[in-house]
């Protein structure tokens, strides 16, 4: 892969990141599952969500709970490219989130995590899919969204 073909890439790969907690933060996560593979795995500690439809049940079930503000930070993305069709992605995300209707008292994140992302290139929908993300949560404080146990698809990997 030549440097302009990889600085492509990593532009939209983060713009495609961007893109997903954008519709997280603003819309519920309606439209969460178009930014995976077909056979994605989610996992954050202790949540496994494998597939499409797994994923997108999760963020139905986020908004069924009524009013969250969440905000997601993206920091220090990189990518490492395998071949023109394979990236593995890192970066932080800082999460600020509470329920109910903002305005909210600042407080420090509610998590700090280490996100590792595997995308692979979808020649039939022309862009990067997300097959694998693991979430590894370095700091945990404030309000914390503890999904149930039913839409977890396996024991989340160490």
């Amino acid at each position: 892969m030549d440097r302009v073909a990889q600085l492509l890439a990593i532009a939209e790969l983060e713009r495609g990141i961007a893109d997903f907690w954008h519709d997280v933060d603003t819309d519920w996560g309606r439209k969460a599952a178009q930014f995976y593979a077909e056979d994605a795995v989610y996992e954050a500690e202790p949540l496994k969500l494998v597939g499409r439809e797994a994923i997108q049940r999760f963020y139905s079930w986020r908004e069924d709970r009524g009013d969250r503000t969440a905000v997601h930070g993206v920091l220090n993305f990189r990518a490492d490219f395998e071949d023109e069709h394979h990236a593995v992605a890192t970066w932080y995300m800082l999460l600020y989130a509470a329920d109910g209707t903002p305005p909210h008292p600042s407080e420090p994140p509610t998590r700090i995590s280490r996100v590792t992302e595997n995308y692979r290139w979808d020649a039939g929908e022309d862009r990067w899919l997300c097959a694998r993300r693991y979430v590894e949560n370095l700091f945990r404080g404030g309000s914390q969204l503890n999904a149930p146990a039913a839409l977890n698809d396996g024991p989340a990997l160490p």
